[in-house]
């Protein structure tokens, strides 16, 4: 939790350096004259010039803390804390010094032996540019939280008004004014209204759907920063209203400061994506098998470089050999190149890049890699309510109108989640017979509004957006949906969306507006229809204007007295549309207004005005009203998220809603997507963000591993962020949504941080890790899936890559082991480990998804990247790769002929087994003699029968390196699935791999039949017969891995049940 977490909303100190700045205090629950008396200032008058002196020197300037972020070299050094990149670099020195000491020897050996350091220098520079540019980018949520600060303010000083003073100059006991418009500088307290109203737009901040209402009335000093209506914090908006306020908290003491500092202690403690573990286990592992096979090949080569005779039963005369030494050391190196799969860091990368592509497709943009795997292990979703379950767009759901009785009403169903007026009807309506009543209704939805309707692009499939007040657009939207009554026509001079409202404010001239305030909880406006009668449209609370109203208008616009009975059945109407958590608004009118208004025409100078000038007079002036209906309105849910929730259920994934909105509207929404059942009493699975925290330690995490869906309504920032810790240190894998800086905290320090593309705010996009460009929860579970995908086909091909090193490393060992000379050399592996296994590999990444990958559990994030069968499986293929690659080199060397295939066309000698593996003692035997032989145009002669063994050597390498290419290409069909047959799943399903291997082969030949690159890895071309050979020896790895697969199949139940059982028993 971020500093100052467990105090935020209360305003309390953040940390030491705070607490020497000033003392606690709550000006939310002291009065405005006890809050003046405390930060010693006048409203009138405000601060003298010494008072904002000696405050700067104890509070600072008012803006946040730069962080310094860990410097360049840092940066680069953490690139190679990475067991992998440490072997390749230590391969890489050794190499090069090897490299270095042989270069005296000079013309192509020289070249050839500089090639293998200089390429894994080349990987691991570009690794690390990759990684200090992804990591250079995640202080960025922080830099776009200062763009949110206000850049001026208002401010009345040494009793003068500064229009224009830079925010960051304000001191505690600054006087502030606000206007419509406004960024708010800093924390501060309400003192008075200038306006009868002042809303805040602040959902950014604390997650609530709406503007919120503000005040002077002091409140009780535990409410939480949603309570604290006589408030306005740092980085919200005034969108209605004008007031004086009194500056209590600047810089990093206010609630957007409690965020910054939150954000940063996240980000100081993001942990290793699952895989990114998994590999360093793998790198850790491997790191202990290359250096038990590099002593083995040592001792067991040691008689060659080291020798002594013992004289009275002690070793003396030791005879130490540095050449042979240093020949069974570059051995050992290229031992150690074999086992690392150098390619797997291009490849995995590769892999998540085509990964961020599809899920681009999906409307979910990447913009960390490693989170594309970390998605196919998510096992809960965090998620936000407004604008990610639902659309945030308010949308009428019940419209309710008077019957024909009074103590009768009727009730309508409103279809549509959006502003788009197109969007859904109102059911049972019958189109164009409106009675009196209903006209009525449409007439004050139309007319006491100030919001509008537009598209938001020029494309007509563009979403539908409104200016104005979200309740006030979704009226107008339903005016739309009742239309208009026959004898009236659109008009063709208006070519906008709202056509009905239009029409009605052309029939009724609105000519003063009756603001709305908290006390009455109502909005009225004086219209003169074109009759010339003056009409007062009242909209507001149902309660309220029940209180104010005389009468009700029946469905034929017939007057009737409003008695307990008519009163009780719209009560009930508005208790049911209540429990349903709607927001409920009522309709009234009368056409008896004071005398005064009778020849009002909206002149400043009429008497009439004056009224109109004290807002203390619009409760008079709105009585005796004529109650006409209701609405119920909400911000409804998605239509997409019911089957996106039931997805997720299936699929073994868990998700709860953390929201800032209040808990019955929340739990309304949980109970029709699917979070809780539509009978489930969830009394137990549904508290506020304050109830989860007042739990004891023990009680929290039993509450979160409760199974189905959990609702935590009125959460702060330092809830959410207390429920992701609770989830991570329990061993889930949390993926978190959110849009406003509330949320950025969490964001960062989810495993996977999900912000939304339209509603989001860019401090919470650059603390995400992945944006979603529909703000839609089911594009989530859309990612999980690809997630899942992704990582199934990044499985097949770090098998492939790792079954292929074992081989490489079963060939070296078995050279060293039979003392035959060296059959590849470490350039040649360096080359299939980069550039002929890399095509397959990464063409696996395109495997197609399982059909049922969204029905089976969420993997552990611990689970084993490789299991025992797998590595198993893959010894034994590594065994066949080992001893086909030497075979063949040495069946060269000693066979005339196999399988019926003539090797000895090219006219090299043959030797005996014997003679092979004592290669060393040649100079030794006597009589011994070789041909000269043929490769392609090239003829090798030898003056020093010897060098058979060495230079000689070269067609017999090519066999090897050749054999080593074909299997691992043959190879990567049997990655095409964990355990299917090649007979159930063809190569064709990935068309894209039989490319690669094309591709592979074709670099191949490249290097084999180009004589400047066939110098470099020391081969030559090869015969008919010879590729004949080769493909003899290679293709058995096919059948050899079927028949494995099979065992596999047969076995699965056996193992899967004995994995849960070691699960289990790691657990408890």
């Amino acid at each position: 939790m971020g500093k100052g977490g467990q105090n935020y909303g209360k305003s309390e100190i953040l940390d030491d350096k705070s607490e020497k700045k000033g003392d606690y205090y709550p000006a939310w629950s002291e009065d405005v004259k006890e809050c003046q008396e405390k930060y010693q200032v006048n409203k009138d008058y405000g601060l003298s010039a010494d008072d904002v002196s000696k405050r700067r020197e104890i509070h600072g300037f008012n803006e946040l803390e730069k962080h310094e972020g860990p410097s360049i070299l840092r940066l680069v050094l953490d690139q190679f804390n990475d067991t992998l990149v440490r072997i390749l670099l230590v391969a890489a020195v050794v190499s090069f010094v090897l490299a270095w000491c042989d270069g005296d020897e000079g013309g192509e050996m020289e070249i050839t032996a500089f090639v293998e350091p200089l390429v894994i220098f080349l990987i691991l520079i570009v690794n690390a540019i990759v990684g200090v540019w992804q990591e250079n980018n995640a202080e960025k949520a922080l830099e776009a939280l200062k763009e949110i600060q206000s850049e001026h303010a208002s401010v009345i000083r040494d009793g003068r008004k500064i229009s224009h003073l830079p925010a960051r100059e304000l001191v505690p006991g600054d006087i502030v004014e606000l206007r419509v418009g406004d960024k708010i500088p800093a924390d501060m307290r309400v003192l008075s209204l200038i306006s009868s109203t002042l809303r805040v737009e602040q959902g950014s901040l604390t997650g609530e759907s709406e503007a919120v209402s503000k005040t002077t009335k002091a409140v009780a000093e535990d409410v939480d920063i949603q309570g604290k209506k006589c408030m306005v914090f740092a980085g919200t908006t005034v969108v209605n209203g004008h007031c004086i306020c009194l500056v209590t908290q600047i810089g990093m003491s206010t609630e957007i400061g409690k965020v910054h500092s939150q954000i940063h202690e996240a980000s100081q403690s993001e942990d290793d994506t699952p895989l990114k573990k998994k590999l360093n286990e793998f790198g850790e592992v491997l790191t202990a098998i290359i250096g038990v096979i590099c002593a083995l090949v040592w001792l067991i080569n040691v008689k060659y470089f080291l020798s002594w005779e013992f004289v009275d039963g002690w070793p003396r005369n030791f005879k130490f050999s540095f050449e042979k030494c240093t020949y069974y050391f570059e051995i050992a190196v290229a031992l150690a190149v074999a086992a690392i799969p150098e390619g797997l860091p291009a490849v995995i990368t590769t892999c998540l890049a085509l990964g961020t592509r599809k899920m681009a497709a999906k409307n979910a943009l990447v913009r960390k890699l490693p989170s594309v795997e970390t998605l196919g292990c998510t096992t809960v979703i965090c998620s936000d309510k407004t604008g990610t379950l639902t659309t945030n767009q308010m949308a009428v759901a019940k419209l309710v109108a008077m019957g024909s009785e009074a103590n009768k009403v009727r009730s309508f169903d409103v279809q549509g989640t959006s502003y788009n007026p197109f969007d859904g009807k109102i059911q049972n309506w019958s189109e164009g017979q409106l009675d009196p009543n209903l006209m009525m209704i449409a007439k004050i939805a139309a007319i006491c509004n100030d919001a509008d309707v537009e598209k938001s692009g020029h494309d007509k499939s563009e979403h539908c957006v409104a200016n104005g007040m979200p309740t006030e657009a979704a009226l107008k939207v339903l005016v739309e949906k009742m239309g208009l009554p026959r004898e009236l026509s659109t008009s063709s001079e208006y070519d906008g969306l709202l056509r009905c409202s239009y029409k009605w404010n052309k029939i009724e001239q609105r000519i003063a507006t009756l603001e709305f305030d908290r006390d009455r909880k109502s909005m009225g406006v004086i219209v003169s229809s074109i009759t010339g009668k003056k009409l007062l449209l009242v909209k507001g609370a149902v309660e309220n204007l029940l209180e104010r109203s005389s009468y009700v208008q029946l469905r034929d616009g017939s007057i009737a007295e409003l008695n307990q009975s008519s009163r009780e059945v719209i009560l009930k109407s508005l208790n049911e549309m209540s429990t349903r958590a709607l927001r409920v608004l009522g309709f009234a009118y009368t056409d008896e207004l004071p005398e005064k208004f009778t020849t009002y025409n909206g002149n400043e100078d009429h008497p009439a005005h004056e009224l109109l000038m004290n807002p203390a007079n619009y409760s008079s002036i709105e009585s005796k009203l004529i109650f006409v209906g209701l609405a119920g309105l909400r911000d409804p849910p998605r239509k997409e998220v019911p089957q996106a929730i039931e997805d997720c259920r299936t699929a073994g994934i868990r998700v709860m809603v953390i929201t800032g909105d209040n808990k019955d509207t929340a739990e309304a929404i949980c109970r029709e997507i699917g979070v809780f059942g539509r009978d489930e009493t969830f009394s137990s699975r549904s508290l506020t963000g304050k109830e989860f925290m007042e739990l004891s330690a023990r009680d929290k995490e039993t509450h979160l591993a409760q199974s189905g869906g959990l609702l935590f309504s009125r959460a702060e920032p330092r809830h959410k962020q207390e429920i992701v810790r609770l989830l991570k240190d329990s061993g889930e894998v949390v993926a978190m949504t959110g849009d406003g800086v509330n949320d950025a905290p969490a964001l960062k320090l989810a495993d996977i941080g999900i912000a939304m593309g339209i509603a989001g705010t860019e401090v919470a996009k650059e603390a995400s890790d992945m944006v979603l460009a529909d703000d839609n929860f089911s594009s989530i579970v859309a990612a999980v899936g690809e997630g899942r995908s992704i990582y199934n086909n990044m499985k097949a091909f770090i098998r492939y890559m790792i079954s292929s090193n074992m081989g490489e490393v079963a060939s070296i060992f078995l050279t060293a082991a039979l003392g035959i000379p060296e059959g590849l050399i470490p350039v040649q592996l360096l080359w299939v480990n980069l550039v002929t296994d890399g095509p397959p590999a990464t063409a696996l990444g395109f495997n197609p998804p399982d059909k049922d990958i969204m029905k089976k559990p969420p993997r552990r994030s611990d689970d084993s990247l490789i299991s025992p069968w797998i590595l198993f499986r893959y010894l034994v293929i590594g065994s066949y790769v080992g001893l086909a690659t030497v075979g063949i080199f040495i069946i060269w060397y000693t066979h005339s002929s196999f399988l019926g295939i003539n090797l000895v066309g090219d006219g090299h000698s043959l030797v005996t087994y014997s003679q092979l593996a004592n290669w060393g003692q040649c100079h030794t035997w006597q009589n011994f003699s070789v041909s000269p032989f043929t490769a392609g145009a090239l003829e090798f002669k030898f003056d020093d029968p010897c060098d058979y063994f060495h230079e000689g050597k070269v067609k017999a390498m090519t066999l090897s390196l050749s054999v080593l290419v074909a299997i691992e290409m043959f190879n990567s069909l049997n990655a095409l699935s964990e355990d299917g047959s090649l007979v159930s799943m063809p190569p064709w399903v990935n068309p894209w791999l039989l490319l690669a291997m094309s591709v592979s082969f074709g670099l191949h030949f490249l290097i084999l039949y180009v004589p400047f690159l066939a110098r470099v890895f020391g081969i030559v071309p090869l015969s008919l017969n010879e590729w004949l050979l080769v493909l003899a020896v290679a293709l058995p790895v096919i059948l050899i891995d079927e028949i494995l697969k099979f065992v596999g199949r047969c076995t699965s139940g056996i193992r899967t049940s004995s994995a849960r059982r070691s699960s289990k028993h790691k657990a408890e």
